[in-house]
């Protein structure tokens, strides 16, 4: 009797609490590239006069993917960390700016190829 409790205990937590989905292997490094993305968004503007829109290309980056809501949510929150990280410090372009978008637009480019050249069907 005790054995059928904790079976129907254990099933109706299994029940109550729906799977998580697994997240891709490329999951980290696409976080990173959001990451960047959002640190771009701000450098750039600051310091040259780009005509990247880094917020459409995230945003087209993470609608390609086809996350689902979570995964959305976190490629979406490490954009906008990026962001934030870099407007606390950089109110005008300085050396140190512009060292740090030469910087992340050569780490973007190594984690797209990156990416792109791994899992890319």
């Amino acid at each position: 009797m005790l054995k059928r409790a904790f079976i129907l205990a254990v099933l109706a937590l299994s029940l109550a609490n729906p799977a998580l989905a697994v997240d891709p292997p490329y999951q980290r490094q696409m976080e990173r590239l959001a990451e960047i993305m959002g640190s771009l968004y701000f450098l750039q503007p600051l310091c040259e006069a780009g005509d990247e829109d880094w917020r459409a290309q995230a945003a087209e980056l993470i609608d390609l993917d086809e996350p689902d809501e979570d995964r959305r949510q976190r490629l979406a929150g490490a954009f906008n960390t990026g962001y934030t990280a870099f407007s606390r410090f950089h109110r005008h372009c300085t050396p140190a700016s512009q060292e740090a978008l030469a910087r992340l637009l050569s780490e973007a480019q190594r984690l797209a190829r990156d990416i792109h050249t791994r899992f890319a069907e």
